[in-house]
Parts: C-alpha cells; structure tokens; sequence
C-alpha cells in the first residue's frame, strides 16, 4: 500500500511543534526573534528601548513613543 503523501509529510511532529510552540508565551517569543532577530528596533526612529502595553499586547518605543504590534496588520 502506497504511503499518504499529507500523513507523511517531512516537518515537525506535532510533539516537537508543542514543545516549541506549546503555550503563548513561547509563541510570542518565536515570532519576536522572527521579527528582530538583532533585538527591538523601532521602525520610526531606530530606537532599541522600548516598554510593553500588556494590555493591548503592543511594544512602545522609549524615544518616540511609536507604538507597534508584534505581528502588524498586512498592507
């Protein structure tokens, strides 16, 4: 019997994919160092302080006060 190409597909196992991406936080934490691999970098001045609005989840800068959300909206 021939193997299902969807069942077998090469990737993470989903106990690897829980043990990444199990909880929130680790989520959070993924996408971040997707987004700034090199650490916070504030898109309008440069900036690399910033504050957290827990929230509404955004990341405002120390210098400008730009505020900006982990995962923005596609344009």
């Amino acid at each position: 019997m021939a193997k299902n190409g969807v069942q077998f597909q090469k990737g993470l196992s989903l106990t690897s994919f829980l043990d990444q991406y199990g909880t929130e936080e680790q989520c959070r934490e993924a996408v971040y160092k997707m987004r700034w691999p090199h650490g916070y970098q504030c898109p309008e001045c440069g900036g690399e302080k910033y504050s957290e609005i827990k929230t509404r989840k955004l990341f405002q800068c120390s210098q400008c006060r730009h505020q900006i959300s982990l995962t923005p909206l596609c344009q």
